[in-house]
């Protein structure tokens, strides 16, 4: 089946195999949040991003597959409601930004700000600090050490959506997220670069990046 990132809350995930990592997404909880299985497909090591809501699915998703990182893009608690029960499960280390870090029900074991690199078997991940949405929100990049520096993979939880960028609370923040978001993101990535939200369908920079001066200038 091809992959297409459409998932439903109460249906089947969605399973893309790019390289040297397994991608599974699942819908989960009343907010329709989406969790991400990341799988290092020479080792088998994975981590999971945002155990969001339905801890009974997201174990039965993991099965026996060693979760060495359960990461939580921020600190809204639709996005860690699973996150002590997936813990326990698993026994991987919990990962947030130091700035959200106090606002999720499980304390972080491990604290990762702009530019880290979090490696789970033969693969790594690096994230990307978007102030806004909350002040610790991250975003997940994987690119393959550089071998898909033309079409990296991007989970970018509440601060980047298909059509804009997440929800703020004044214009102060609004502007501190689309400037991060342009700066952090579109500036450096390529238009190829493939989009997984914290809720609903995926998208490509290539597909967002003309709307971003129509973002901006809407506002909050």
């Amino acid at each position: 089946m091809t992959y297409s990132g459409d998932v439903k809350v109460g249906g089947q995930p969605a399973t893309r195999e790019i390289d040297g990592l397994t991608v599974t997404k699942i819908a989960v909880g009343p907010m329709d949040n989406n969790a991400y299985l990341l799988r290092d497909t020479s080792t088998g090591q994975a981590i999971l991003i945002d155990a969001a809501n339905e801890a009974g699915r997201l174990i039965e998703l993991i099965g026996d597959t060693p979760v060495s990182a359960i990461v939580t893009t921020h600190q809204h608690g639709d996005h860690w409601q699973a996150l002590a029960e997936v813990h326990k499960h698993t026994g991987g280390e919990t990962v947030a930004h130091p700035a959200d870090a106090d606002g999720i029900g499980v304390p972080a074991s491990h604290l990762v700000r702009d530019g880290d690199v979090l490696t789970f078997g033969d693969a790594s991940v690096s994230f990307i600090h978007l102030r806004g949405h909350t002040p610790g929100s991250v975003a997940v990049l994987y690119d393959a050490g550089g071998a898909l520096a033309s079409a990296p993979h991007l989970f970018t939880g509440d601060s980047l959506f298909p059509g804009g960028v997440g929800k703020t609370s004044s214009p102060a923040t609004f502007t501190s997220l689309i400037d991060d978001v342009s700066e952090r993101i579109f500036d450096r990535l390529p238009d190829a670069t493939w989009v997984y939200p914290g809720h609903g369908a995926d998208t490509t920079l290539g597909t967002e990046r003309p709307h971003l001066g129509e973002w901006r200038q809407r506002g909050w």
